[in-house]
């Protein structure tokens, strides 16, 4: 994963959206969009066990691949 890739899924206009209102179409895709981007998964990978902790409550995650 590139630098690049992890910053467009930290400032992502479409996560915002869903932050912002998470039962907006955009936010419903968004965060239907996260349960199988490969950009998504390796971004998570990419940050530190607190932070992807943050993540997973924040969203309701159920599973992320912590390998």
């Amino acid at each position: 994963m590139t630098a690049s890739t992890a910053v467009r899924c930290a400032q992502c206009p479409f996560r915002s959206k869903y932050d912002q209102n998470p039962r907006s179409l955009v936010g419903r895709i968004w965060r239907w969009h996260i349960n199988w981007c490969p950009g998504w998964k390796m971004y998570m990978k990419s940050l530190p066990q607190e932070e992807r902790d943050e993540i997973i409550q924040k969203y309701s995650l159920k599973y992320i691949d912590k390998k």
